[in-house]
């Protein structure tokens, strides 16, 4: 092993071998193409980088030399079709393999890559093209997509090339035969530590998408994600369910994890299902594991004990707030404890249950050495624990590495978000007297009541206890006499029909587990819940129907 992360960082454990001091040294011209990726194909060229496979039973196996070779093809054929440093390309590429080729090319040659989804349709795409002016887009030639960037050309002129991975269609480039048949080498372009990289479009629950701008520190502060909270094992194999049009794909499956020369394992699937996931992890060995809170309530309602996960060391958790049920469930199967952390699309891991730390289920552990992050009030003063604020990072001593640089091309939403000393994340939490941070909800998301705030989480933690719940969001909805009341909107597990004796059973449920005012008034079974297409349930949309109705 190299052990090429201990060059970018300082770090020191306490008593307990928790990490307590981190701070990130780098050179000024560093780049995650030439100075990662580069270096490990010359240091360890035969170790295992990416294993893929996908839902057809295809399989493919790339080392670290493979990776730096179709990289840096991948970097020529662009560069022949006149992307140059500072340009905008889209990448739309599923779990496609071609997406780690396209986005540490773009890296190489100082491009910006904008990671999306396939989910996009042609309005959501013209704003994208639109708003961070693209140049060129490399998309999956699987479902519908390509259909749509067709349909938004006429509205986005800046966009110039258009290349078609793993299919082909009239009017676009063939990505992959192009590439194979481009020069491996690359000639190198000049970089800046401080160059714009990454460009993530957020989808957020109010408003049009917002852009946040990284540059190459992003990828060294994913060093701490990697080595303390996902525990990854340079030997072993380290999965992360996510998409690679979201964020969650730079923590878990790109970045810190290649930098401590953990080997990723990519399961390219078009639609989720439990039973086909499974039985991956015996399969392939897979020995660390990251999702959301809402794959292991799946994977728990399909009886994990069908299932072989003996290789699993690890698991962590993240997305979303953990419902202490799941934690419990996962627990009693695997003997693993889920470790949950928190972080945006503008930051990289913030509050985490780190490495050696004692997880409390539910709460999302504590705030990371790398950011000094606080719970404020409304005047950004910082409160004493039980005490319900923002959470926030300070800035006034210093930038911190990994923090996003802004909101591209929008210096008042920046304004808006960056004041008083502090970047504020909207998200708002408690801390108890040991320092562990619980999420309570967005800052919109808080309900008042009858005198009460009452957040969300803990209501919906509640109700999840329950086996009839599958899923569920709990809002605030208008009421005649008390102003607002709280409100559950239930999608119920197989098995279990809507009715007014379960609704009632529910309520008394919630009554017994925690303070009696919190239960919700109004109970609604609903088929699905609004989402955005990250996956985070659209509280907003329900508030705004209930406001429809009251009306």
């Amino acid at each position: 092993m190299v052990n090429l992360h201990l060059q970018y960082v300082r770090e020191r454990y306490d008593e307990n071998g928790v990490l307590c001091e981190y701070s990130l040294q780098y050179p000024d011209t560093y780049n995650f193409g030439y100075d990662v990726i580069d270096v490990l194909a010359e240091k360890e060229p035969d170790k295992l980088a990416m294993l893929w496979t996908n839902d057809h039973g295809e399989e493919r196996r790339f080392t670290f030399a493979d990776i730096k070779k179709y990289s840096d093809k991948t970097a020529n054929l662009l560069r022949s079709k006149g992307v140059k440093k500072g340009d905008t390309v889209m990448l739309v590429l599923r779990r496609h393999y071609q997406f780690w080729f396209s986005i540490i090319a773009c890296h190489k040659l100082g491009a910006v890559a904008v990671p999306a989804t396939d989910q996009l349709t042609q309005k959501d795409l013209v704003y994208r093209f639109n708003a961070a002016s693209v140049k060129a887009i490399v998309c999956t030639g699987e479902g519908e997509v390509a259909q749509h960037v067709e349909a938004a050309l006429p509205e986005a002129p800046t966009l110039q090339i258009k290349l078609l991975a793993r299919g082909s269609r009239p009017g676009w480039d063939d990505f992959d035969a192009e590439m194979e048949a481009a020069s491996d080498q690359l000639e190198k372009e000049n970089m800046h530590v401080h160059d714009n990289m990454l460009l993530y479009f957020t989808s957020g629950t109010t408003g049009m998408p917002k852009m946040v701008m990284h540059d190459a520190t992003y990828s060294l502060a994913h060093i701490l994600t990697a080595k303390h909270w996902h525990n990854v094992n340079p030997d072993g194999l380290h999965f992360t369910l996510s998409d690679t049009g979201w964020g969650k794909a730079a923590w878990g499956k790109l970045y810190g994890q290649w930098l401590m020369e953990a080997a990723i394992f990519v399961y390219d699937y078009t639609r989720f299902t439990p039973a086909d996931l499974l039985p991956l992890f015996a399969r392939y060995r897979i020995t660390t594991f990251c999702a959301p809170p809402t794959m292991f309530r799946f994977f728990i309602k399909e009886d994990l004990g069908k299932y072989d996960l003996r290789s699993l060391q690890y698991a962590t958790i993240a997305g979303e707030a953990l419902n202490p049920e799941v934690f419990h469930q996962f627990y009693r199967h695997t003997g693993l404890k889920l470790m949950e952390g928190f972080g945006q699309t503008e930051t990289t891991l913030l509050i985490a249950n780190l490495k050696g730390m004692e997880p409390k289920p539910g709460s999302m552990g504590k705030p990371t050495p790398l950011y000094e992050v606080d719970i404020v009030d409304e005047d950004c003063k910082p409160v004493g624990p039980g005490v319900t604020g923002e959470i926030c990072v300070k800035t006034t001593d210093h930038m911190p590495d990994g923090l996003f640089r802004g909101y591209y091309r929008n210096q008042e939403l920046t304004d808006e978000a960056w004041h008083d000393g502090w970047y504020h994340t909207g998200d708002t939490a408690w801390k108890d007297e040991d320092g562990y941070f619980w999420y309570v909800g967005r800052t919109d998301d808080v309900i008042k009541s009858s005198g009460y705030r009452i957040g969300p989480f803990e209501i919906e933690s509640v109700l999840m206890e329950h086996p009839s719940v599958l899923e569920c969001a709990v809002t605030g909805t208008p009421d005649p006499i008390r102003g607002t009341v709280v409100k559950a909107t239930i999608v119920l597990a197989r098995g279990y029909t809507a009715s007014e004796e379960l609704k009632k059973e529910l309520q008394n449920h919630v009554k017994k587990m925690t303070a009696p005012y919190k239960y919700p008034r109004v109970v609604e079974f609903v088929k699905e819940l609004p989402k955005t297409i990250s996956g985070k349930i659209r509280r907003v949309e329900l508030r705004q129907k209930d406001g429809q109705r009251s009306k």
